[in-house]
């Protein structure tokens, strides 16, 4: 969750590293600093809050070189303190230090560096490497061979970047955490995401798990931990650099719901054909021996595999839908016959990861649907389907939910079109058909929506309820996970037939409920709902305009009429407006709600 930052060049490296750490704050953090040398020494500055507060406390004629690294840190040992801000450095300052990830074995390595006579001063489990490598550099051995040798006794997940006083030079490993590289003439970057660097380059690297990278300003070598060179290809991302910016926008989350359409457009393009899905990384065939499906996710990716299982089953296919942290003890019997589809936005989700490498032990075939090409999932599972959507920086996903479940519906449809005794949905052709307007109807929704009005309308209430049937009930559950996300409010997703169950006990003059009308299942959502209206709840229909059940409510969130396979996804984005909103009216920091992260890169 934490980011990386490190540069190697000439010329000055702190604006490049301040721009980087911008760049990474959606990540989530609670703390910032970097490092610089030129050849004499390093210079560290560091604090608690804000890039920009880190900013103001950075005095350019002191902290300056041509080589450096930063970081934002999310809390995991030790609180937010100036002091347990990285970059982290040994007593002597001559090893700077930048980690993501959890070192376990950090009391076992402290204790036998404390008892060598070396002093700490933070809390945090990073401080041992600067000190590990430093020892190592005291018996006389070459930097590379004291880093080597000092990540080697790591136990854990890191991405690691290290410098040393006097060399213009990067060293970096990576396990468990993500590490990219990127390259642009005389220049090299290392970054736990890409748009740490979009600005000044889009040919990276991906490192993967057991690489030791040397960058310096002459170029880059990768090699494993023993030190054998390791070819990793170059890729180019697509990303523009605009699209890592907020444009005309006051928040990310406000940009990334609008750009919706073009998003979703891409997600679709090429991809039908003749009535027909056309997946060519995914052949006509190619799930002939499969006979059980599982999805594993986490958060607004979970809700988005939800798309997919329920699309699945109504094709009479045998599958469920694991949270992925809960897989490894809910999974069941599972053999080479399994398909498990891990759906995760970044490709970087610790528990999603952790999923994929449980099911491929047991024998299982994977597919990562994600968003990052190159990512630790895509390299992982058998097969990658990528859903195109482009970076998304704001915590609260938007964007590549709709994408996501876009890609699950095609995917579904590839899947049951092979296996036997299944079938792909009855009216195929509709659907598909339905689906390439669907961009322009959500620009439609975003052109014309009352959200704002009813977000302000509600504002004081207790509590916000979001209830549907099948598909309606993802989006009911991904309605409230944004709205408590983003707002702090109390926010709860029922499927319509639960509120009699339980929940129908907090219903008051207080609790208005949001309910979402697919096509589908409409006439129990429409009872359940009238049934909470009866104890004073306001009722706010998410329908097409001639829907009966507009006529019955308190208030109305438009659609255009569709498919009811995509209904879901133009409610969704009315109810991401509503949060939206929401939030803004009440002053939340949108874009990095707290205790949130974008990447959830540990367990």
């Amino acid at each position: 969750m934490c980011g990386i930052i490190g540069r190697v060049g000439t010329g000055d490296a702190i604006d490049t590293l301040l721009t980087g750490l911008e760049n990474l704050e959606y990540r989530g953090y609670d703390s910032a600093g970097v490092a610089v040398q030129n050849g004499a020494g390093i210079k560290v500055q560091k604090r608690s809050g804000k890039v920009s507060e880190l900013k103001n406390k950075i005095d350019a004629s002191v902290l300056e070189g041509q080589v450096g690294i930063g970081h934002t840190r999310w809390s995991t040992h030790g609180p937010p303190t100036d002091a347990n801000a990285h970059p982290h450095t040994d007593s002597t300052t001559d090893v700077a230090v930048v980690h993501n990830g959890i070192i376990e074995n950090y009391i076992e390595l402290k204790e036998q560096l404390a008892a060598a006579g070396h002093e700490f001063t933070s809390d945090t489990d990073t401080e041992v490497i600067p000190h590990l490598v430093q020892h190592y550099l005291d018996q006389g051995w070459d930097s590379e061979r004291a880093f080597r040798t000092a990540i080697d006794e790591l136990q854990g997940s890191y991405a690691v970047a290290v410098m040393i006083s006097g060399e213009h030079v990067i060293y970096a490993a990576r396990r468990g955490s993500p590490l990219v590289i990127g390259m642009e003439d005389n220049e090299f970057f290392l970054a736990s995401d890409i748009p740490a660097f979009l600005e000044e380059t889009n040919d990276v690297i991906y490192l993967e798990d057991g690489d030791v990278v040397v960058l310096e300003p002459e170029g880059y070598r990768i090699t494993d931990l023993e030190g054998t060179p390791v070819s990793r290809e170059t890729d180019t991302v697509d990303w523009d650099p605009e699209d890592a910016g907020k444009g005309e926008y006051d928040h990310y989350m406000r940009k990334e719901i609008h750009s919706q359409p073009t998003s979703l457009a891409n997600t679709i393009e090429g991809r039908v054909a003749d009535g027909e899905v056309d997946l060519e990384e995914f052949p006509a065939g190619a799930f002939a021996d499969v006979d059980a499906v599982q999805f594993v996710a986490c958060g607004t990716s979970y809700h988005a595999a939800m798309y997919g299982e329920w699309l699945l089953r109504e094709a009479n296919v045998r599958t469920a839908v694991h949270r992925a942290s809960e897989y490894d003890s809910s999974v069941g019997p599972i053999d080479e016959h399994t398909l498990v589809v891990a759906v995760t936005q970044s490709g970087e989700t610790a528990d999603t990861l952790a999923a994929v490498r449980e099911a491929k032990a047991r024998g299982a075939r994977t597919v990562a649907v994600t968003n990052v090409v190159g990512s630790t999932a895509a390299r992982e599972a058998d097969d990658a389907l990528y859903i195109r959507a482009g970076p998304e920086i704001g915590v609260a996903a938007t964007k590549t939910f709709s994408s996501q479940s876009v890609t699950l519906a095609l995917l579904t449809q590839r899947i049951a079109a092979d296996i036997p005794d299944a079938a792909p949905i009855d009216d195929l052709d509709a659907m598909l058909e339905s689906l390439s307007d669907l961009p322009d109807q959500v620009e439609s929704v975003v052109e014309t929506s009352r959200a704002g009005e009813l977000a302000e309308r509600y504002l004081e209430s207790r509590a916000f309820f979001f209830i549907g049937r099948g598909l309606g009930h993802a989006v009911a559950l991904e309605g409230a996970l944004k709205f408590k996300e983003i707002t702090y409010e109390h926010a709860e997703g029922f499927t319509a037939g639960e509120l009699k169950h339980g929940p129908l006990a907090l219903v008051t003059e207080e609790t208005p409920v949001f309910s979402v009308f697919t096509g589908g299942g409409d006439e129990a959502v429409q009872t359940n709902a009238t049934e909470a209206q009866s104890r004073g709840a306001p009722i706010v229909t998410v329908a097409p305009d001639d829907h009966q059940a507009v006529g019955t409510g308190d208030a109305h969130l438009s659609i255009p009429d569709t498919h009811p396979v995509w209904a879901g996804l133009l409610a969704n984005v009315q109810l991401q407006l509503l949060s939206y909103h929401a939030a803004n009216e009440l002053g939340r920091p949108i874009d990095k709600p707290r205790n949130l992260a974008k990447s959830v890169t540990v367990e």
